[in-house]
């Protein structure tokens, strides 16, 4: 067991026992409970705006959901509000899908902006919706139906149960292709799209799932405090502090927003009690706010194992050394389609153009990939091969033409469709997700939309043996462990092969495979390709570098001007004379004579 869990363990039986050995101290039974559930929020808050990276900077809304939702159950029902608070979470997730489906189509500030704009609404909503939440006259709620000897007990038990099943949702969710898929969201949106991530669903999802264990709270809360208003529950002060605990403990970690909830809720109770008024409380929390980002941007959790990791540093070699190289690449066929057997071409682009103003970067282009082959298209740099690229894996739009792969139009279609459908590319600069390790990195791939896969195990399991088997392949199974920012950029460039046979993919895209690759691994990444290709993987490979491309692929495509201008066979290329004035130039054909 890892040390951050025990420590976490022997916490929890700490806080388990303090009622039972100091039952007469309703006061600071009440602090801690009022940081239980700032760490339930800033937990839940994490799944969104820790793992995907979309700041909110409203999600104190759900917990105004989750408490009216209660509370007006149980003034027209009668029933007690702590058996229907999980409504109110039901409530929360409601309004999560149906907002997030919205919002989650724009980012950065503009997101920000609008869950504020949504916190903002909903207390204007609660205020004039008279009928139903009794509008600014609030509501109130019966008191609690125990004995006045039990005080604050049962309602501190109550938010210590939903802290604990906040932080293992989140650490559940960490462990599935799901949390991989939020945190490759985080680092390279369009790289995540690339590999099959459905980011528009993954983000509603989450979103979804950082609601639902606050609008529990907030019935639980609702409950406690016995009356509630719209200014009260849709505080913007209330989302603050959220975040605030998020980033004061460690924003994308499992405990930092469970440590940052604690100290964040201890100073605002301070100030509270010392401050004399309000304003010298949001002074001080804005004061806490500026130390953090001047001095642990990161959050305490993440700069205090920087500065164990740099006391005690654990010898890495970063050479471009790998290991053996696995030929059982039974791991990839087993998994390629029946498709694969089927004649004509695998891929068609027909006429395709692309044009970013008055620049024409592709002109009514043409190429066809067959199935099996090993197809390079080569061409001087600004001719349109990387354009060309993005159009075909969808990470740009095209203005015409059609693109038509294993017989199915895809030009319409998201990245991560033409991914599940079997197209894979890697980039011309790596765009691995670096704070996730090697093994992260392979595993993060969706193959398919299916909702199993999403929550597939990704640190062991089936999903995780086959990303090893694929590191296997490649050779560099040692390294499942490192980051993946740490590697050679050889090494990235092969650990970014196999995170694509992942998808397992009819059709790879190889944008410059060997451009600023270790010429000691160049050997090992063409004997992968080869050895791949037997097996039944196609490539369409983009490279400069000219003798690699005539010994490895058949046919080469010659690309100038955004158009395709000559195709053939290597021997054939050679000598033509239009690829000579293009690209190649005299003075190839003086080195090929000589």
């Amino acid at each position: 067991m890892r040390r951050s869990h025990v420590v976490a363990l022997l916490c929890l039986v700490a806080l388990l026992i303090y009622p039972v050995i100091n039952p007469w101290q309703p006061y600071p039974q009440g602090v801690m409970l009022m940081m239980f559930l700032l760490a339930i929020q800033a937990t839940s808050w994490n799944i969104i705006s820790g793992y995907a990276g979309y700041i909110s900077l409203g999600h104190s809304m759900f917990l105004g959901l989750g408490s009216y939702t209660a509370a007006i159950i149980a003034l027209h029902t009668g029933v007690n509000p702590l058996w229907v608070a999980p409504l109110g979470g039901v409530t929360a997730v409601i309004v999560a899908v149906l907002a997030g489906a919205v919002v989650l189509r724009t980012r950065g500030h503009a997101f920000v902006i609008i869950t504020i704009a949504l916190l903002l609404s909903a207390q204007i909503v609660a205020t004039n919706w008279d009928s139903l939440t009794n509008g600014s006259d609030g509501i109130t709620l019966e008191l609690p139906f125990w004995s006045a000897d039990f005080q604050n007990i049962p309602f501190y038990y109550a938010f210590l149960l939903l802290l604990v099943l906040t932080v293992l949702f989140s650490a559940w969710i960490a462990r599935t292709k799901f949390g991989t898929g939020l945190v490759a969201i985080r680092e390279d949106e369009g790289k995540a799209a690339a590999i099959g991530v459905n980011t528009t669903v993954l983000k509603i999802l989450a979103y979804a799932a950082s609601s639902f264990f606050i609008g529990v709270a907030g019935g639980v809360y609702a409950y406690y405090q016995t009356f509630l208003n719209p200014v009260g529950s849709f505080a913007i002060l209330g989302s603050v502090l959220i975040v605030l605990a998020a980033l004061v403990g460690g924003r994308g970690t499992l405990y930092g927003p469970v440590i940052g909830a604690f100290i964040v809720s201890l100073v605002n109770e301070g100030a509270t009690v010392y401050g004399g008024n309000s304003q010298t409380r949001v002074l001080i929390m804005g004061l806490i706010l500026v130390l953090v980002v001047l001095f642990l941007p990161a959050g305490l959790l993440p700069s205090l194992s920087a500065a164990w990791r740099r006391r005690h540093p654990v010898e890495v070699s970063f050479t471009d050394q790998v290991g053996a190289l696995s030929h059982n690449t039974a791991v990839v066929r087993s998994r390629l389609p029946v498709s694969s057997d089927r004649p004509g071409p695998l891929l068609e682009v027909r006429g395709v153009s692309k044009r970013f103003g008055g620049l024409v970067a592709v002109d009514g282009a043409d190429l066809v990939v067959e199935r099996g082959s090993i197809t390079a298209l080569i061409g001087p740099n600004g001719s349109g091969k990387t354009t060309l690229f993005n159009l075909i894996t969808g990470a740009m739009p095209l203005d015409s033409g059609t693109i038509t792969f294993n017989g199915k139009r895809i030009e319409k279609l998201p990245p991560w469709t033409r991914g599940h459908l079997g197209l894979g590319r890697t980039f011309q600069v790596t765009r691995l997700f670096k704070d996730m390790t090697v093994l992260q990195n392979v595993v993060a791939p969706q193959p398919d939309g299916k909702l199993r896969t999403m929550l597939a195990d990704a640190v062991s399991g089936a999903e995780a043996a086959r990303a090893r088997d694929l590191l296997d392949v490649v050779g560099l199974g040692a390294l499942a462990q490192q980051k993946a920012g740490s590697l050679s950029y050889g090494q990235q460039k092969l650990v970014e092969l196999a995170q694509v046979l992942m998808l397992a993919p009819e059709l790879v895209l190889l944008d410059e495979p060997a451009g600023g690759v270790n010429p000691s691994l160049l050997g090992r990444l063409t004997e992968v390709i080869r050895e791949l290709n037997r097996d039944g993987v196609t490539f369409l490979v983009v490279e400069h570098n000219i003798p690699l491309v005539l010994s490895l692929c058949d046919p080469v495509n010659v690309f100038a001007r955004g158009k395709c201008i000559s195709s053939g066979p290597p021997a054939r290329i050679r000598e033509d004379p239009l690829v000579l004035d293009a690209y190649l130039g005299d003075d190839w054909r003086a080195d090929a004579h000589a």
